[in-house]
């Protein structure tokens, strides 16, 4: 476990992070991750950096939206607050005690700190944009997410660390690899202008004049295995259903189905969970698409209620409403970025400009991963 442990964060911080001496990094966590906290701190110092950590305890939101008062709630900790604005690079590990443990939060009190923690997240948007904040976000396995998963935590560790290549001999260079695979179809998707996703229960188009596709190579994610874009805004039509469940802040949707005209979508249903997607699509710009992506991690092989790996999927693709990426060109604005999933290797096809550039979860021709 130790000689894993040190090659993730040699991963992180060498290959997502690029650390330079000089260099000041935030790392935020939960104290489950300290195993893991503990190498990268120690490789991001011997790389010359200055190390901010923030380690947070069972069930610190949940008590803090019981029990803060309203100015309390619109409190901006400060580390974060510096660290988003000025701070040169961003590790997130997720490592959760309870992925239901927000279930019957305050939402007014959740409105509240959203609202106050705006301007922080936007710096964040912009400065990622340009890697003027370099960020990336993984997983340190934790039994909450091996029960999410349905695997046994020692199950659900080899799922993490395979999927992040961590037993390849060289990790780096195999992520290498697949930023070197995935060029192809990310220049193939720049050249082109109207992308069409046809599939189960899916018959959906959109614009990308503008945009710029990007190669998702493990700098932003850990894992990662995508590319991506943010459609323009008003160019969305048809209908698009998301054959996998959709999880939002601890709860679950299955089974949604979304009708969208000119970029807005009109109409929703869900097999289960309906009122979740009723209360999300109030809030502001949920309304309208930030994101639309492929998977192509292919050794992600199952669901695992996670979607940092499950967006990954090779053979899916996924759309996100919300909050789109500067980097692409997206525009629109939201404190929501929630990304749905489908299933594309029963009959799914993706069209460029017309042209049938993927079938049944896979790329054509000499794209094919």
């Amino acid at each position: 476990m130790d000689n894993i442990l040190t090659k993730y964060a040699a991963l992180l911080v060498n290959y997502c992070l690029e650390i330079k001496e000089g260099d000041k990094l935030f790392v935020r966590s939960t104290t489950l991750a300290e195993p893991l906290v503990r190498e990268v701190f120690r490789l991001a110092l011997r790389a010359g950096a200055v190390v901010e950590v923030d380690l947070e305890f069972r069930e610190r939101n949940r008590i803090l939206l019981q029990e803060a008062g309203e100015s309390q709630l619109r409190y901006v900790p400060a580390l974060y607050g510096m660290a988003m604005e000025s701070f040169d690079a961003y590790l997130f590990i997720r490592a959760p005690f309870n992925l239901r443990e927000d279930q019957s939060s305050d939402a007014a009190k959740s409105k509240i700190v959203q609202e106050a923690n705006k301007p922080a997240q936007q710096a964040y948007f912009e400065r990622t944009a340009t890697r003027a904040l370099k960020r990336n976000l993984c997983q340190f396995p934790t039994i909450a997410s091996a029960q999410e998963a349905g695997m046994s935590l020692e199950e659900y560790e080899h799922f993490v660390y395979g999927a992040c290549k961590l037993y390849d001999e060289d990790p780096m260079q195999s992520w290498l690899n697949v930023r070197k695979a995935q060029q192809g179809i990310v220049d193939l998707l720049n050249s082109r202008e109207k992308i069409h996703y046809k599939g189960d229960g899916t018959d959906i188009t959109f614009s990308t004049k503008g945009r710029t596709w990007i190669n998702s190579d493990g700098k932003t994610n850990m894992p990662s295995g995508e590319v991506y874009t943010s459609p323009v805004e008003d160019s969305v039509n048809g209908v698009v259903h998301f054959t996998y469940p959709a999880l939002y802040m601890g709860h679950e949707v299955e089974g949604v189905t979304l009708w969208v005209k000119d970029g807005y979508i009109e109409r929703w249903e869900a097999k289960r969970g309906k009122d979740l997607l009723d209360r999300v699509f109030q809030i502001e710009g949920t309304r309208r698409f930030g994101e639309a992506a492929i998977g192509t991690n292919y050794s992600i092989g199952r669901f695992s209620r996670n979607i940092l790996f499950d967006e990954k999927i090779g053979g899916t693709i996924h759309m996100a409403i919300g909050q789109s990426y500067l980097q692409t060109g997206g525009k629109n604005e939201s404190p929501v970025h929630w990304d749905m999933i489908a299933d594309m290797k029963q009959g799914g096809e993706i069209f460029a400009d017309g042209e049938l550039i993927y079938a049944d979860g896979q790329f054509c021709g000499p794209l094919k991963l």
